[in-house]
């Protein structure tokens, strides 16, 4: 599914949707969700002329689809449309996906032109953490053509998530790379700052041992438990690994400028009993910084 953006003449999503779909084997829908507030009407002043400016938008965005699809005739992948009056927009999109049950959800985002950050609105926010199906958040560049993708996987902290989480992560991004013929790169950084810390004020004793025994340590554990989920769950594509002791979230965006990642592939859990899905700390610092796309996945529950 790729939503459109009825306000926008750029659509990066819809020619990267179309793209991977003809890759996957997938068919596509193109849907836009609007709504105009000057045509909402209070319910008492719900009159007929404004239910019949709503059909007409409306009308006027399954035009715009039609002309859409016309314009990808000659590609090999079956197309389809829907346009809907609903708000807000996230929840409309949302009530669209747990209807259609797409495979993968496409949308765009955009960069601020000066400091090359991406722009998410609080929308992007609320289905980012809550669309019930995988999203891609797609920016205005272009894939290479053998696209690099890279999953950023957390296997040590299984106990703050689902632990199938981290095999989907390999597992979409294991997908992309297979019908993209792309490269595939497996990211995992550790912070030793706060274990050292948080040892530091539990203990009766300060720590006698190194820092640097217990750095080694900790990286000894996050490489064991790294190599253990690859094993695990071996990816089809051969992997470039990368396991890095520092801030996840500025190894993360530094990584993947550096290997010119067109995907990185990153979970999103449900913490605390919350009903929510929402975004970790490490996610919400790099997204706004990611110099590529980003697919989000979730546990099947």
């Amino acid at each position: 599914m790729v939503i459109v953006d009825p306000a926008s003449d750029a659509q990066p999503a819809v020619e990267k949707g179309v793209w991977l779909a003809e890759r996957l084997g997938a068919t596509v829908e193109f849907f836009i969700c609007d709504y105009e507030q000057h045509l909402a009407g209070a319910q008492f002043y719900d009159s007929e002329s404004l239910r019949d400016s709503r059909v007409a938008l409306i009308d006027g965005h399954l035009r715009r689809l039609r002309e859409l699809v016309r314009s990808f005739e000659a590609r090999d992948v079956v197309l389809s449309i829907d346009a809907r009056w609903d708000h807000p927009l996230d929840e409309g999109i949302k009530r669209k996906v747990l209807e259609a049950q797409p495979y993968l959800v496409v949308k765009d985002t955009h960069y601020h032109s000066a400091i090359k950050r991406s722009i998410f609105s609080s929308k992007d926010w609320s289905l980012i953490q809550n669309c019930p199906a995988p999203l891609l958040m797609v920016k205005p560049r272009r894939f290479t053509d053998s696209p690099c993708v890279m999953a950023a996987v957390d296997p040590v902290h299984a106990n703050d998530k689902p632990a199938e989480l981290d095999q989907q992560i390999l597992s979409w991004a294991d997908e992309l790379c297979l019908a993209t013929e792309g490269k595939l790169h497996v990211f995992h950084a550790f912070d030793p700052t706060p274990a050292i810390a948080a040892a530091s004020v539990t203990m009766v004793a300060p720590i006698t041992a190194p820092v640097s025994e217990v750095t080694e340590g900790l990286e000894r554990r996050h490489r064991e438990a790294f190599h253990e989920l690859l094993a695990k769950h071996r990816p089809k594509a051969a992997p470039t690994l990368h396991v890095h002791q520092g801030a996840p979230q500025t190894l993360l965006t530094g990584i993947a400028g550096h290997i010119k990642a067109d995907i990185v592939v990153m979970g999103a859990v449900s913490r605390s009993g919350l009903a929510h899905a929402f975004i970790g700390s490490t996610a919400e610092r790099v997204l706004d910084h990611l110099p590529c796309d980003l697919l989000v996945v979730k546990p099947d529950q």
